[in-house]
């Protein structure tokens, strides 16, 4: 009977699938609506019959099933009741439930689908393309299948069998896990595994597979002493509980381990010749039609690159002056040489002539994402992110092109680090602290290979004709292949022009870039055929937009800048794009060659008229970003004053539709503000540059731009104290004291807060003044000082009060609870916190409310309300998730974990604890990683893993003397009462 008959009452509803579920409470739904399946008794039957998969039960089978050895004396009139209720839950779907011989059968299949044989078809799935070396499908299978289970199997379901079946479906449930995280590891996602895996072994502590994993997982984390610390409380844990020792398998782990075996490193398999394809990135950028000379550098690197056939990874670092034709040579030899490294190439754009070199930390995330790692499965931090990277690679051939680097620091984390890999470096420096790397010196063309490039491009009988001014031509490119590109191009579009006629504009020194090297020079005569092509508007265009700091322009940012309408100014930019003197980075967003960008800024300091326009255009684009960061911070922190004493912007700035468009502005033009905020740090521009990092303060909290943002903070810090500007300074220093508060550095923090202080005082600045009292009580609290803290807080708090900074008084109350906290004055404590939620409450504050939800937990958890502790921070986590706060939301779970084991749930307080250092190994500094290492130790001690308990408290005891934190203390004691047990 088909789903879609018509000749039954109900063919409407049967047209919606019928479906079970097992793996959890016994439940059935036509389409989404649930049916009511009756009483417990009722739903084992109906579980009894669907675990029988269509076979006939008989009533004898059944009543055992349901009640045991003690059935009611109408068992069978019972039985026969619950079959009539489920046919009249089912409805049109009645008759699937079949009445024969005595006994019962209920036929399922695609028209009423069962959650248990859903798992069953995606794990048969998984086992296959597991087989079959198809990792990432495998482990997408065993997912599915895992994804089936909502809780306990046949929760609350009477009678021996359901029982038996749930031992049954756990243990096959426990299996898939295993497969799953075995799977995990051999794609390289250990550090994500370790939380997972630290949970499991908690609630399952004979399981030694598990206990295996997580050795494994631990030792490719870096944690080679809490995975020898697991070994060790297994084999004690087996002895005491069933008197026996590890399996083979563990032991020899174990012994991999001491020997840090090569061997334990995820080693990827070959794809299978007939098997599924492995993802294989092909990034090389198409190599150029023309290609000329170069011959022994073409031979010389591609020697270098066949060597990475043997067991050492090949460097080849290719270094010369910008123009010199690095990128095209390495794009030339990398495209010869691909058939090597079958299992793909990466390339990328270092960006390191510019402003603003591209992190090695998100360039790691986007090679990891093209060689099929799921965005949820890239660790945070560099050296997280490129350990997996070497993990992937490791049993692969893949050659990565490092295009265009900084230096040789910006390129280490990215090296593939396996024999069989290679890596091919560009760069304006010579990397003579590459170590193991070929060096290869690229100097310009020599003047036949320069005329016949500029040969191969113009026509070989144009050039035949002119032969000698065509000499000319090259000689004043400076034989610099870029420049000859160019020069050949404008000749090839003009066909009324003759060569001589090129060669006499490039012959007038007077356009010639005299601030640049004699190569750049000749670029720049070049360049100035393009420039003198550009009608007015163009030209004044194409010098503002040079005068920009940062990686790229988006069009708003472009169009305050040019002082123009957002449409004038897309056309604008368009007409460069087509001039090829702008790039088209992505949709509203561009860019310049770094090379154009140096003429561009050349000709603004010459052409632009009047000079001033040149610091006005500048001075239009902070104020743009000020007035747009303000706008961010008002949505971000409503009625928070310092809104209203940054400086006026003449610019509105951006609005935004929500909260989220908001925060999606700041991270996405981080860069780019940063650098506009350190360029204009001087002169009348410098206090409107320190407004801006801080209207844009949460980024010292996000574990993103930090570097970028406290060097910005410095260079304001730096100019503030030599020209005299206290507010600024005042400011300045109050930037540099959140910062080192994010990344606990506690008497830096001080340090910068003592002198802000006062500084602000000085200027009047009532904002620099109150943060720093209230900066200042934080750090006391951190280090330990509650009676100092709370002498700056309620001044803080008065400060506050003294100019209407409600939401400022919020986050006094909230420090002032934490203190009140440690001081033991609970209800106090309690009671601040829910002032400070209140206030946040009022003003729709999310991002405020989130940290006043933080401080009330933490003194629920100190008031033993736990269940109220955790709903707090459950929502605090949600919401610092949500504004990208990574810090606070490593804290958040750290919190979180403090409850459960306050709770006597260690083995959930140990996976928090592991979930808040997958976290804080980025952010948050060794301080907060120490905490969270205390905690996870703490956890597994009560799980009575003890040798790895003691592994956590010693590395934390080690990161806190080094911090001379007092913490330390608190942990010897802890070692050396587990010592002395």
């Amino acid at each position: 009977m088909g789903a879609g008959d018509d000749t039954r009452n109900g063919a409407g509803q049967r047209n919606r699938q019928l479906r079970f579920a097992l793996l959890g409470p016994v439940r059935a739904w036509r389409g989404d609506q649930p049916l009511g399946m009756g009483s417990p008794q009722q739903k084992a039957l109906l579980a009894a019959l669907l675990l029988r998969g269509g076979h006939t039960a008989t009533a004898e089978e059944l009543i055992d099933a349901i009640w045991g050895e003690e059935p009611p004396e109408q068992a069978k009139a019972a039985l026969r009741t619950y079959a009539s209720r489920i046919r009249k839950a089912l409805g049109p779907d009645a008759d699937l439930l079949v009445s024969e011989s005595g006994g019962y059968s209920l036929h399922t299949g695609p028209e009423a689908p069962l959650d248990v044989e859903t798992a069953h078809d995606c794990a048969a799935r998984a086992d296959k393309a597991a087989s079959g070396g198809d990792r990432a499908q495998a482990r997408e299978l065993y997912g599915a299948a895992l994804a089936q289970w909502d809780g306990e199997p046949l929760a609350r379901i009477p009678g021996p069998y359901a029982e038996h079946q749930r031992i049954r479906l756990e243990e096959w449930r426990l299996s898939l896990l295993e497969l799953r995280l075995d799977l995990d590891l051999q794609v390289g996602c250990h550090a994500e595994a370790v939380s997972e895996l630290t949970a499991l072994t908690a609630a399952h502590p004979l399981r030694e597979r598990l206990r295996e994993l997580l050795m494994l997982a631990l030792y490719r984390s870096g944690r080679q002493a809490e995975a020898l610390a697991v070994y060790a409380d297994t084999r004690r844990l087996l002895a005491d509980e069933l008197g026996v020792d590890p399996r083979p398998e563990l032991s020899e782990l174990q012994q991999r381990i001491l020997e840090a075996d090569d061997e334990l490193t995820y080693q990827a398999d070959e794809p299978p010749a007939d098997g599924p394809t492995v993802t294989r990135p092909a990034q090389l950028p198409a190599t150029v039609a023309d290609f000329t000379g170069r011959t022994s550098f073409v031979a010389e690197l591609g020697d270098q690159l066949a060597q990475a056939e043997g067991t050492v990874m090949a460097v080849s670092a290719v270094a010369g002056i910008g123009g010199v034709g690095k990128t095209t040579l390495a794009i030339h030899v990398a495209h010869a040489a691909a058939d090597r490294f079958p299992d793909g190439q990466l390339y990328v754009d270092l960006q390191g002539a510019g402003a603003a070199p591209a992190d090695p930390e998100a360039v790691l995330g986007s090679f990891l994402r093209a060689l099929g790692v799921a965005d949820s499965a890239i660790p945070s931090g560099v050296e997280d992110r490129s350990a997996l990277f070497r993990s992937l690679l490791a049993g692969r051939r893949v050659l990565a092109l490092l295009d265009n680097a900084r230096d040789a620091a910006q390129v280490r984390p990215l090296l593939p680090g396996a024999a069989g890999c290679a890596a091919l470096v560009t760069s304006r420096v010579r990397m003579v602290d590459l170590a193991g790397a070929h060096l290869v010196d690229l100097d310009v063309m020599s003047p036949d290979e320069a005329l016949a490039l500029f040969t191969r491009i113009v026509g070989e009988e144009r050039v035949l004709a002119e032969r000698e001014a065509a000499m000319d031509v090259v000689a004043a490119c400076g034989f610099l292949p870029l420049a000859i590109r160019i020069a050949a191009a404008r000749l090839s579009a003009r066909r009324t022009w003759t060569v001589s006629i090129l060669a006499a504009k490039l012959g007038d020194e007077r356009r010639r870039l005299d601030e640049l090297q004699a190569g750049d020079q000749a670029v720049g005569a070049t360049f100035e055929l393009g420039y003198g092509q550009l009608e007015g508007e163009q030209a004044r265009a194409f010098r503002l937009l040079g005068l920009a700091e940062g990686p790229d322009i988006s069009l708003d940012a472009a169009a305050a800048l040019l002082d123009r309408s957002q449409e004038d100014a897309e056309d604008l930019l368009e007409s460069l794009v087509d001039t090829s003197l702008l790039e088209s980075a992505a949709p509203r967003r561009y860019r310049f060659h770094d090379l154009v960008r140096l003429f561009a800024r050349a000709c603004a300091e010459r052409d632009e008229q009047p000079p001033s326009e040149c610091d006005a255009a500048l001075r239009r684009l902070l104020d743009f970003y000020l007035a747009t960061a303000r706008n961010y911070y008002v949505l971000e922190r409503p009625a928070e004053s310092l809104v209203h004493h940054l400086e006026t912007t003449q610019h509105p700035g951006l609005t935004f539709a929500d909260h989220g468009a908001a925060i999606e502005w700041l991270f996405a033009e981080s860069s780019c503000f940063l650098a506009c905020a350190a360029q204009m740090a001087s002169g009348p521009t410098l206090r409107p540059a320190v407004d801006l990092l801080m209207a844009t303060s949460a980024l010292a909290e996000a574990g993103s731009y930090g570097r970028q943002y406290e060097q910005g903070a410095h260079s304001v810090k730096r100019v503030a104290q030599e020209v005299g500007d206290a507010h600024a300074e005042a400011r300045a220093r109050s930037v540099l004291t959140g910062m080192h508060l994010a990344t606990g550095r506690f008497d830096e923090a001080d340090e910068e807060a003592s002198a802000a202080g006062p500084l602000g005082h000085e200027a009047g600045d009532p904002i620099s003044a109150s943060y720093a009292l209230n900066d200042r009580g934080l750090v006391a609290n951190y280090q330990s000082r509650p009676l100092d803290a709370e002498r700056f807080l309620d001044a803080a708090l008065q400060a506050f009060r003294s100019y209407g900074n409600k939401p400022a008084e919020a986050s006094a109350l909230c420090n002032l609870s934490r203190v009140h906290t440690v001081l033991g004055k609970t209800d106090t404590a309690i009671s601040l916190a829910e002032q400070a939620l209140d206030i946040h409450d009022h003003l729709s504050a999310s991002m405020r409310r989130a940290t006043t939800l933080y401080a009330l937990g933490i003194a629920l958890t100190t008031a033993d309300r736990l269940p109220d502790a955790e709903k707090n921070f459950s929502e605090a986590l949600r919401l610092f998730q949500q504004s990208r706060q990574r810090l606070w939301e490593g804290m958040a779970y750290f919190r979180l974990g403090e409850v459960r084991l306050a709770a006597h749930q260690p083995a959930n307080a140990a996976g928090l604890a592991e979930q808040a250092m997958a976290i804080l190994r980025s952010v948050g500094g060794p301080w907060r990683r120490a905490n969270a290492l205390t905690l996870l130790g703490q956890a597994l001690d009560s799980l009575g893993h003890h040798r790895r308990a003691q592994a956590c408290w010693r590395e934390a005891l080690e990161q806190y003397e080094s911090l001379g934190a007092p913490e330390a203390e608190d942990v010897r004691q802890l070692l050396e009462r587990e010592a002395a047990a």
